[in-house]
């Protein structure tokens, strides 16, 4: 990532400068994300950003790096994003666990969204960078930060994500080390509240473990499917309420409410620095298939703890997918 001062010639042309602003766009995009909890709102907030850039440039005229500017802009864009606005959640953090009905159908901005991981990861960096910032955009943890407040959530993912100085947090954020500092302590604590373990890189086991999990869906082998999930695992269908857990009560939704979801086509996709597949079910004669929903796993050692199901087909083209296949 290009970091460093622009020059007084070469970096100040507009041709220069939109080269360097998209340089920076994969990793502004996960910042916003992990503040926002929205992929949507992220690429708002973004462009937004970039934007205010181009126009601020002249202001900025070469003080301090183009990093700090771009992520000073970015952080007010977000914290202004969030005033006045409740957290984003799962349907776990919601309502208890239950097979009755798909329950209520709450607004798109109750819940955390899903990612795909090319909009918020590099994996040119350094190795150990990689696996902070994967495992920094699981579900598990982006929900986690959304019980912080806006600032906590910026110093922590400044800090602990993107490894800057305290003394470049309060330089940001317009306060002291001592702030940042304490700001920092406050908010580890709350993260280790909820009892968030660091997730290992996948091993040739759980991709193979995947691979069984969505043939079985796409085959829609029930029985098959369940024997690959941990005793305690659930299963989430945002943007409705209904979450279960369990193998049994899981099995009982496939085979019952979610019966309609056999035949479906699938395609592994890449999600919150998890394996994902995207679903379109058969719901249009004549061999047709709409978008139906992007499948996050979620893996605990040999087994799979967690699968939420997103149903919302506008998700398809963040992936780069189609809205209907054919076949």
């Amino acid at each position: 990532m290009t970091d460093d001062r622009l020059g007084p010639r070469t970096r100040s042309r507009r041709g220069d400068l939109d080269e360097l602003l998209d340089d920076h766009r994969v990793l502004l995009t996960g910042y916003c994300y992990r503040i926002l909890g929205s992929a949507f709102e992220a690429d708002d907030a973004v462009q937004e950003t970039l934007l205010r850039a181009w126009r601020g440039f002249e202001g900025y005229a070469g003080q301090g790096t183009l990093r700090s500017w771009l992520y000073r802009i970015a952080t007010n864009v977000c914290l202004d994003m969030l005033h006045g606005r409740q957290r984003r959640a799962r349907p776990m953090d919601v309502t208890a666990p239950g097979d009755r009905g798909l329950g209520t159908r709450l607004p798109d901005n109750t819940w955390i969204e899903p990612i795909p991981d090319g909009r918020v990861l590099r994996t040119d960096g350094d190795p150990a960078e990689v696996v902070v910032a994967r495992d920094s955009v699981r579900l598990a943890f982006v929900t986690a930060l959304q019980y912080l407040p806006p600032r906590q959530r910026a110093v922590l993912i400044l800090r602990d994500v993107l490894r800057w100085s305290a003394g470049e947090v309060a330089e940001l954020l317009d306060t002291t080390v001592g702030a940042v500092d304490s700001a920092l302590h406050r908010a580890r604590s709350t993260l280790r509240a909820g009892h968030l373990t660091p997730a290992e890189p996948m091993d040739e086991s759980q991709r193979a473990l995947v691979a069984r999990y969505v043939d079985a869906f796409e085959r829609f082998d029930i029985d098959r499917l369940v024997s690959l999930l941990h005793e305690d695992a659930t299963l989430s269908m945002p943007p409705y309420t209904l979450w279960l857990q369990g193998p049994d009560d899981i099995a009982r939704w496939w085979t019952g409410a979610g019966r309609n979801c056999r035949g479906s086509r699938v395609q592994r996709v890449a999600a919150n620095g998890s394996p994902a597949f995207a679903q379109w079910r058969p719901t249009v004669p004549g061999g047709a298939f709409d978008a139906w929903a992007i499948h996050v796993i979620e893996l605990s050692g040999p087994t799979i703890s967690g699968v939420h199901c997103f149903r919302d087909p506008a998700l398809f083209g963040l992936f780069g997918l189609p809205a209907r296949v054919h076949g």
